[in-house]
């Protein structure tokens, strides 16, 4: 081997000498079945208004056992312009699955050694939220009375919601816990793990914008987040971490051959 190799050098995750995808109709299927079920089981756990409501009213006076502070102390932050609360809840609507999506497809095409860790994880913290909604039914603060928070969506728009009684498409009941926050946490958590940027720590944004969003908007209470928080915290302490790995090795390594190095090289011939 030649002495100007450097030792940390490693092939392109994305190269030829780098690991295998997984085969791309098997995962299309995975994550559409994981869709599927993640919107099954939110309907599974609607219906249980009068329940819901008893956990809602238990977290609210939680939180304020835990001196957590108010969740009307971001809306009103987001209330004192329309364009703001109108920002905010254009977020919350639209930045959720395609942010995720476009997280996932990212790393199957420039990092596939880190894609299966980061699609188990999502996996894990999604089913263990579905089981959370169906045990612990909550309403969200904006649907309480007793919280004096504004259902923002609903009178700045845009709303994802319709009425909970004939609201067909979504289970408004299933809040705790945000998987609103649980993955905007994986996607900055895989962000930073997957690549080198010294800015890559920005990523944290992220889950940082998405936790005042769901706050503000009073779609969830802070605990609903903290409760994400741990869940994915555990899938991530089960789960073997991908060894990083460096990207474009062969341009590093063909600028950093010292002359020493290049000189072995050639009296190997």
């Amino acid at each position: 081997m030649s002495r100007g190799t450097n030792a940390r050098d490693e092939p392109d995750p994305a190269g030829p000498g780098g690991p295998a995808r997984p085969p791309l109709v098997r995962e299309l299927l995975l994550v559409a079945g994981l869709f599927l079920v993640y919107k099954a089981g939110r309907q599974l756990a609607a219906g249980h208004t009068g329940e819901a409501r008893r956990n809602g009213h238990d977290v609210w006076r939680l939180e304020r056992l835990l001196h957590l502070p108010g969740e009307g102390a971001v809306q009103s932050l987001l209330l004192r312009g329309d364009g703001l609360v109108q920002l905010a809840n254009t977020y919350y609507a639209v930045v959720h699955f395609p942010a995720t999506a476009a997280f996932l497809v990212w790393l199957y095409l420039r990092r596939p050694a880190h894609y299966p860790w980061a699609r188990r994880a999502l996996a894990a913290v999604t089913a263990a939220a579905l089981v959370l909604h169906l045990v612990f039914p909550l309403t969200p603060p904006r649907m309480l009375a007793a919280t004096g928070l504004v259902d923002t969506a609903r009178v700045y728009g845009p709303s994802v919601y319709g009425p909970p009684q004939t609201d067909q498409l979504s289970n408004q009941f299933a809040a705790m816990p945000s998987l609103h926050f649980g993955w905007a946490l994986m996607v900055a958590i895989g962000l930073i793990v997957a690549t080198r940027s010294r800015w890559r720590r920005l990523w944290s944004l992220h889950p940082l914008l998405t936790l005042l969003v769901i706050v503000g908007t009073a779609n969830h209470f802070w605990l609903d987040a903290l409760v994400a928080a741990a869940l994915l915290g555990l899938a991530l302490a089960v789960l073997r971490r991908p060894r990083r790995t460096a990207t474009g090795a062969g341009r590093v390594r063909a600028r950093h051959v010292p002359a020493e190095g290049r000189t072995l090289v050639g009296a190997d011939r």
